[in-house]
C-alpha cells in the first residue's frame, strides 16, 4: 500500500521534489534521472526502483533533485506512502523494460508551472499537509515562477538580441 501510495501521489507532490525552474532540466529521456512515474526492479527510468536483496531491499524514490528542501522531500515521500496505506491502495506490477519509451505510464511533470497546477488542485496535498501548508508550498512556488518570468536570460539575449 505504501508504494502504491508514493506512486499514487508522485505528480501532484513533485513540487516538493523539484522546486525550481531548473530542477525539470534534469528529466530529460536517456538521461539516468527518472521521467516516469512507476516502479521497476533495479529500473533507474522510474520514479521509484526497487534494490537489495533479502533483508536489504528497499525502494529509492528517485525523483527528488539536489535542489529540494529534504525535509520537503521526506514529507511528501511518507505522506505519500501513508496516503497508500489510508485509502488501502494496491500496487501494481513492476515496470519492465525502458520507462523513457513507455507510452503509457505517467511522466513526472515537465516544467514547475505544470507542477504548480498539480499541486494547487491536489485533495491529497491538502489532506496530507493541511490548507496552510499547501497555501505556503504553493505560494512560494508561484514566487518561484514569478521571479523566473522577471528575469531576462542570457539565453533569451543570445537568442533574441539581433533576431527581433
Amino acid at each position: 500500500h505504501y508504494l502504491a501510495g508514493q506512486i499514487a501521489t508522485a505528480r501532484e507532490f513533485s513540487l516538493l521534489w523539484a522546486p525550481t525552474i531548473n530542477s525539470y532540466k534534469r528529466f530529460q529521456l536517456g538521461s539516468w534521472a527518472p521521467t516516469g512515474i512507476g516502479w521497476g526492479i533495479d529500473n533507474r527510468t522510474l520514479g521509484f526502483r526497487k534494490v537489495g536483496h533479502g533483508k536489504g531491499t528497499r525502494v529509492e524514490c528517485r525523483i527528488p533533485g539536489s535542489d529540494a528542501n529534504s525535509y520537503f522531500a521526506f514529507a511528501g515521500a511518507i505522506a505519500g506512502g501513508l496516503h497508500g496505506i489510508r485509502n488501502k491502495m494496491e500496487l501494481g506490477e513492476p515496470f519492465s523494460g525502458n520507462g523513457y519509451e513507455a507510452p503509457d505510464i505517467d511522466r513526472i511533470p515537465w516544467s514547475l508551472v505544470d507542477a504548480i497546477a498539480l499541486w494547487e488542485r491536489s485533495d491529497a496535498a491538502r489532506e496530507c499537509f493541511g490548507e496552510d501548508v499547501h497555501h505556503h508550498i504553493l505560494t512560494m512556488a508561484k514566487a518561484e515562477w514569478m521571479a523566473f518570468n522577471q528575469t531576462v536570460t542570457d539565453w533569451e539575449l543570445r537568442r533574441y538580441w539581433e533576431r527581433i
